[in-house]
C-alpha cells in the first residue's frame, strides 16, 4: 500500500509539473505539486514508523529495482516536507511568465529525481538520479538567471565541481556492485583495501555534492542565485540526499569501518561546521550567508556520523545508533528551518529590491507574520531551546561526549575536537544571527516602502506579505516547534534505522535512555511561562519616543549600524586566520577631505589558496595542450607515424611483454 501512494504522489507532482507549463493553469500545477509533495511527506514519515521495508532489495543487477526501507523513508519524508511550503509559498513569488512556467515545471522534475534516488535499489538507476539532481537545479538557475553572464560562470563552476568531486560516487557505488556489497554487505572484509577504498571514494563523491569542506566551493556561489524555492530544496533536501548516499554506503553496505576513518569523518565535519559559520559571519548579502550556514550545518551532521562510526567500530552499538538518529534528526531540523530562511528572505527580496543586509531593516513591522516566522527560524539555526535545532545539536553532543569516554586516547582527542567545534559554531551562529535579526527584521527601513512589486501584488496596508506567503512561512515556524518540544517523535524512529541490534528509545522529548536526559516538553514549558511572567510584568508601559541622537548629524540611513559593526571584534580577533582585506579610499578637495570610503573583505582561504592556483595552471596546461590540436591533416599523421615507431620501438626492446 505505501508504495502505491507514494506512486500516487509521485504521479501528482509529474502531473503538477505538466499543468505549470502553462499559462492558464500555472497556479492549479504549482498547487497539484504542493498535493504530491505533501503525500510524499506522508508516505515518507509513515514508512518510517513502520519500521520495514517495502518493494525491491538492493542488489548490482542493471536492471531497474525500486523499493523504500525507513532510511530512506526519513529523506522522502524530509523532501515532501519542504517542497509543499515551498511550491505553495511559490504561487506568488514566481511570475507566471516563461521563466515563471519553465521554472515551476522542472522544480516538479527536480522533485522526482531525488524520489528516484531514494527508492533506487541497483547501480544504474541510482547513478541515473544522481545525474539527474545535479543536472536539474543549473537547468532552473539558467533558465531563472537567463540573461546574466555571471550566473552562466556560476553554473559552469557548479557542474565542473560537482562532476570531477563527485566521480567517486561512481568509483564507490561501481566498485561496492562488482564485489557483491549491495547484495549482501557481508561479503566485504572488514578493514580490507576494498573497503576502505569505497568509503574514501564516498566520502568525497557524495561530500562534493553534499559541500563539505574543502569541497564546497560550489555551494556558497549556486544556492544564493537560484530562485528562493529553488533554494529552499537545493539548500534543504538536495545536499541532505548526498549525505543519505554517504551513510547508505559507509554505514549500511559496508559493515564495521576502521576507527580511523571515523576520525577522518570527525575531523572533516568539525572543519565544515566551523568554517562554514566563520565565513557566513562575515557575509553581507543574506542568501549567500544561509549558504554558508548550509556547510556549517551539514557539518554538524557529519560530526554525528563520525561519532556514529568512531563508536560502532569500538562494539557500542546503542550509543552509535542514537549518534545516528541525531544526525538524521538534525537533517531534518536544518531542512526545515533552513527552507524557511530561505523562503523569508525571498520574501524580502521582493518588498525591499535587495538582499543587502546593510539595506534592510524594519521588516518585523512591515511583514509582520513571514518576519516572525523568520525570527523563529533564526533562533532554530542559532540553536536557541526550545527548538529544533538545540534539540538535534544537544543529542550531537551527547554523542560527541561518549566518544571521549569510550575510546582510546586517539578517540578522546578527536571527540573534544568534535566537542571544541561544535561549542564555536553553537556560539558563532548565535552571534551571526543576532547580527542577521538585527540589521534585518528591527530598526528603521532602509529601503523606501513599496506597495506592490511586479509579479508580487501586495498584501494588506501595502505590506507585500500575501496569503501563500504566511501561510508557508508560518507552516515551517510551527513546524519547528513541533520539532523542538517533541524531538523523541523522529529520534526513537531515526534510531532504529541503524542496521545493527540496538535498544530503541521511546518517548517524545529527550528524556530518554542514553539522549543526554533533557526534558524538552517541560524546558519549552518552562520558557514559555517565564515569557508570559516577563510580559504581564511589562504591563502597558513603553518608552517615550525620542529622537536618535547623532552628534549634530542629520540621522540617514548611512549612519545606521552595519554588519561590519556588528562582527568587528570577531574579524579583529580572528585576522591572523581568516586574513581580512581592507581598502580605502579618501576623497579630498583643495585639501579639504570630502569623503573616506571604507571596503572591508574577507576572502574564501580555499578558493585563493586552492582552487584559483589549480584553476590558473590548468587553464595553462590546456592553452600548451591547445597548440598540438593544429588542425592540419599532415600533422595528425605525422602524429600517428610517430606513435607507430615508438610502439615497434617498446616491442622490439620486450618492453611490451
Amino acid at each position: 500500500m505505501i508504495l502505491g501512494v507514494l506512486a500516487a504522489g509521485s504521479l501528482l507532482i509529474a502531473f503538477g509539473g505538466g499543468l505549470s507549463a502553462a499559462r492558464r493553469t500555472f497556479a492549479v500545477g504549482l498547487v497539484v505539486q504542493a498535493v504530491g509533495a505533501a503525500v510524499l511527506a506522508v508516505v515518507g514519515f509513515w514508512a518510517l514508523a513502520e519500521g520495514s521495508a517495502h518493494g525491491s532489495d538492493f542488489t548490482g543487477s542493471p536492471t531497474p529495482h525500486l523499493g523504500l526501507d525507513p532510511l530512506s523513508a526519513i529523506f522522502l519524508g524530509t523532501l515532501g516536507l519542504v517542497a509543499a511550503p515551498a511550491l505553495v509559498f511559490s504561487l506568488r513569488y514566481l511570475r507566471n511568465d516563461g521563466p515563471g512556467r519553465a521554472t515551476g515545471a522542472l522544480t516538479a522534475a527536480f522533485q522526482l529525481a531525488m524520489v528516484l534516488l531514494l527508492c533506487a535499489r541497483d547501480p544504474f538507476t541510482f547513478l541515473l538520479a544522481w545525474e539527474s539532481m545535479t543536472l536539474l537545479p543549473a537547468t532552473v538557475i539558467l533558465v531563472a538567471r537567463r540573461a546574466d553572464p555571471t550566473a552562466r560562470r556560476t553554473v559552469f563552476t557548479y557542474l565542473a565541481i560537482t562532476h570531477l568531486g563527485g566521480a567517486g560516487t561512481w568509483v564507490a557505488i561501481l566498485l561496492l556492485a562488482d564485489a557483491g556489497g549491495l547484495d549482501d554487505p557481508t561479503v566485504i572484509e572488514s578493514g580490507s583495501g576494498l573497503q576502505v577504498a569505497i568509503a574514501l571514494a564516498a566520502l568525497i563523491g557524495t561530500g562534493t555534492k553534499a559541500g563539505l569542506m574543502p569541497l564546497h566551493a560550489w555551494l556558497p556561489r549556486a544556492h544564493p542565485i537560484a530562485p528562493a524555492p529553488v533554494s529552499a530544496l537545493m539548500s534543504g533536501v538536495m545536499i541532505k540526499i548526498a549525505l543519505y548516499g554517504l551513510i547508505r554506503i559507509v554505514v549500511d553496505r559496508l559493515g564495521i569501518l576502521p576507527v580511523w576513518f571515523g576520525i577522518l569523518v570527525l575531523a572533516v565535519g568539525a572543519l565544515s561546521a566551523v568554517g562554514g559559520v566563520l565565513h557566513a559571519l562575515f557575509q553581507h548579502e543574506l542568501k549567500r550567508l544561509l549558504a554558508l550556514h548550509s556547510i556549517e550545518n551539514v557539518g554538524i551532521i557529519v560530526l554525528g556520523l563520525g561519532a556514529c562510526l568512531i563508536l560502532r567500530s569500538r562494539g557500542a552499538q546503542t550509543p552509535a545508533a542514537l549518534a545516528l538518529g541525531a544526525a538524521l534528526l538534525h537533517t531534518v531540523n536544518h531542512a526545515v528551518f533552513k527552507s524557511l530562511l530561505f523562503l523569508g528572505a525571498g520574501a524580502f527580496e521582493k518588498v525591499t529590491g535587495t538582499l543587502e543586509l546593510d539595506r534592510m531593516g524594519g521588516l518585523l513591522r512591515r511583514l509582520p507574520w513571514t518576519a516572525g516566522a523568520f525570527l523563529v527560524g533564526s533562533m532554530a539555526i542559532a540553536g536557541l531551546p526550545p527548538l529544533n535545532g538545540f534539540a538535534s545539536e544537544w543529542l550531537t553532543l551527547q554523542s560527541l561526549l561518549r566518544v571521549v569516554l569510550r575510546g582510546d586516547t586517539a578517540d578522546g582527542a578527536a571527540g573534544a575536537l568534535g566537542l571544541a567545534a561544535l561549542a564555536a559554531t553553537a556560539a558563532l551562529a548565535l552571534l551571526c544571527f543576532a547580527k542577521v535579526v538585527g540589521l534585518v527584521l528591527l530598526g528603521p527601513s532602509r529601503t523606501p516602502e513599496k506597495t506592490g512589486p511586479a509579479g508580487h501584488p501586495a498584501g494588506p496596508q501595502g505590506s507585500g506579505e500575501d496569503f501563500a506567503t504566511r501561510a508557508s512561512t508560518v507552516f515551517l515556524a510551527l513546524t519547528c516547534a513541533v520539532l523542538g518540544l517533541m524531538p523523541g517523535l523522529l529520534l526513537a524512529p531515526a534510531a532504529a534505522v541503524a542496521p545493527w541490534p540496538s535498544e530503541r528509545p521511546e518517548g517524545l522529548g529527550l528524556d530518554l535512555p542514553g539522549a543526554g536526559n533533557l526534558p524538552a516538553p517541560g524546558l519549552g514549558l518552562v520558557l514559555f511561562a517565564l515569557t508570559a511572567l516577563l510580559l504581564l510584568l511589562r504591563g502597558r508601559r513603553t518608552a517615550a519616543p525620542a529622537p536618535t541622537w547623532a552628534c549634530g548629524q542629520v540621522n540617514e540611513p548611512a549612519l545606521l549600524w552595519t554588519g561590519s559593526g556588528f562582527t568587528g571584534p570577531a574579524r579583529v580577533a580572528l585576522r591572523a586566520v581568516l586574513r581580512p582585506q581592507r581598502e580605502v579610499t579618501v576623497k579630498s578637495t583643495g585639501g579639504v577631505l570630502q569623503e573616506v570610503t571604507c571596503h572591508l573583505h574577507v576572502p574564501q582561504l580555499i578558493d585563493e589558496r586552492v582552487y584559483r592556483p589549480v584553476a590558473r595552471r590548468s587553464g595553462t596546461v590546456a592553452a600548451c595542450a591547445r597548440r598540438v590540436q593544429s588542425g592540419s591533416l599532415s600533422v595528425y599523421v605525422m602524429y600517428l607515424i610517430g606513435a607507430v615507431v615508438v610502439l615497434l620501438g617498446a616491442a622490439r626492446a620486450g618492453w611490451l611483454g
